[in-house]
């Protein structure tokens, strides 16, 4: 790998390490201790200068990353989809979101080929444009059909995304962060991940339409008829409700339909009662007059902020599958399954509790020979590691 090119592989991962830490040039910097300038930093990122050894480790501790992570350029290459149209987020924080979309669904891909599940993957990623809004509906149906869902209502969302390759991401921000898509492709432009991601900490019932509305930003493409938000809102209500199913269940129109009700249909279609009430208003169920009067006396309960009969939040699943699953195969250590998913497994806490105990059962001077042992260990595998000597040019020499 020639100069130029660490530099440019090194910039863009410097520069999105950075932003998902909502760090600044100036506050990166300032975390070195004077070790780096302001201006040194902004060179690296425009990849016209690499740092020395020691500036390279003390940036990568800072930003919580292998050194090796901040010079090796990615397989794959992350799009995010553009955030809501309406969206809130301060600039900052949207960069941040995306440096963490991009680093989190590239660990996803990693894992897939660790746990051998990198096999071609069928996301009908822009696959559908709508020409009008009401296509939507059957654009939603179509993808039901295609994954084999059946005309009831789905009972858990994130199974069914992970069962169909689509990553469900959480994410902590602000309570502005509604969701995003994003997209996963190598080098030759073939999609090897995708994912939807909403912010955690919801309801159940509006983290699954956050989930099925971003399913909609990545099944498909803008249309220059179809207002893009509605079309995503459209087509994940129709994905949890079908027309054809609660026109069963409540009927085709209603005169009058009561809160109590709603609240029931909740719990069945796993959807929030404000977003029920479009639904049916959408299908010509219920008029406009009769979805004012009903948010109407929804705002009198204060139900607009906090409804009843809240669902649990669903929890994505598939990373610890096949974290589980690369370690028991061997292509993964724990310690890398772990940094891959963001937390500890069973096993390992299980593991460094029962050492622990088992440690403080021994005597004080037996205690102190076992830690020397385990960091000696430690610096010889530091000192042994051929991909870290390689980074610094085989110079590091073991302290006497």
């Amino acid at each position: 790998m020639t100069q130029q090119t660490k530099g440019s592989a090194l910039g863009g991962r410097l520069k999105m390490f950075r932003l998902s830490r909502a760090m600044t040039l100036d506050e990166l910097a300032s975390a070195t201790g004077g070790l780096v300038t302001k201006q040194a930093v902004s060179k690296y990122e425009r990849g016209l200068m690499l740092p020395a050894p020691r500036v390279l480790n003390a940036l990568a501790g800072i930003l919580g990353v292998k050194a090796t992570e901040l010079l090796a350029p990615p397989s794959i290459h992350v799009e995010v989809l553009a955030f809501r149209k309406m969206s809130r987020l301060a600039k900052k924080e949207q960069y941040r979101v995306e440096g963490l979309v991009s680093r989190m669904l590239e660990q996803r891909v990693k894992l897939q080929q660790a746990s051998g599940q990198d096999n071609d993957r069928e996301i009908p990623v822009s696959k559908y444009r709508p020409s009008a809004l009401e296509e939507c509906e059957s654009i939603a149906a179509t993808v039901r059909n295609s994954w084999s869902l059946g005309a009831d209502p789905i009972s858990c969302v994130t199974d069914v995304l992970e069962e169909h390759h689509i990553h469900v991401l959480e994410l902590e921000t602000e309570r502005t962060f509604d969701g995003l898509a994003a997209v996963a492709r190598d080098e030759s432009g073939v999609i090897k991940a995708a994912a939807v991601v909403s912010r955690k900490g919801l309801p159940g019932e509006r983290q699954r339409l956050n989930l099925t509305h971003e399913l909609g930003h990545l099944v498909m493409r803008e249309s220059p008829d179809v207002d893009d938000e509605k079309a995503a809102f459209r087509f994940g209500a129709a994905f949890l409700a079908p027309k054809d199913l609660v026109r069963k269940d409540v009927g085709s129109t209603r005169r009058k339909i009561s809160l109590i009700e709603l609240v029931l249909l909740k719990q069945r279609y796993g959807m929030s009662v404000q977003a029920l009430i479009y639904r049916l208003r959408d299908l010509g169920i219920i008029g406009e007059n009769h979805a004012t009067v009903l948010w109407k006396q929804i705002n009198a309960r204060g139900w607009k902020k906090e409804e009843p009969g809240a669902l649990r939040p669903e929890r994505p699943q598939w990373a610890r599958r096949a974290a589980f699953r690369a370690i028991a195969e061997g292509s993964l250590t724990v310690d890398e399954a772990e940094s891959i998913i963001g937390v500890k497994t069973e096993r390992s806490q299980h593991a460094e509790l029962t050492d622990r105990r088992n440690l403080m059962k021994l005597p004080m001077d037996e205690r102190k020979r076992r830690l020397r042992a385990d960091a000696l260990r430690a610096r010889n595998d530091y000192l042994q590691d051929k991909e870290w000597m390689t980074l610094l040019g085989g110079d590091l020499l073991p302290d006497e």
